[in-house]
């Protein structure tokens, strides 16, 4: 009989990520094609600014899956599911957080009116 209890039931197991040669260099492969495009597109400017940046931001959000899945190894049968379970809920309140706070910040910029030139003239000019 082993010392742990829970060592019968497997609950003390830590599933380890199995990754090959091949998925890293796949990984890797992919990190610099979605890396060399943005930088030739910066480069030789074929596009306007806005669209420019638009590809760029859509590549990053590709290479940052990219590197969550051949080299951080997060798929749904890594450690029971758990690791993507949190990088999820994570997800979720960062874009909570970014939603409120940018909504918060326009409607303070609409709601806070500046003062009319004429009333702070006339402040200006009713000073001591």
């Amino acid at each position: 009989m082993s010392a742990d209890p829970h060592a019968a039931h497997g609950h003390g197991e830590i599933e380890m990520p199995h990754a090959t040669m091949r998925d890293y260099v796949i990984g890797f492969v992919l990190s610099v094609i979605l890396t060399a495009i943005p930088f030739w597109l910066v480069m030789t400017m074929p596009l306007s600014a806005g669209v420019t940046g638009a590809i760029i931001m859509g590549f990053a959000v590709v290479q940052i899956v990219v590197h969550m899945i051949f080299f951080l190894h997060m798929t749904p049968k890594a450690e029971g599911g758990w690791s993507l379970t949190s990088l999820v809920f994570t997800v979720i309140v960062v874009v909570i957080m970014l939603a409120g706070s940018l909504w918060v910040m326009h409607h303070l910029n609409t709601n806070m009116m500046p003062m009319p030139h004429e009333a702070t003239g006339q402040l200006a000019s009713q000073a001591p």
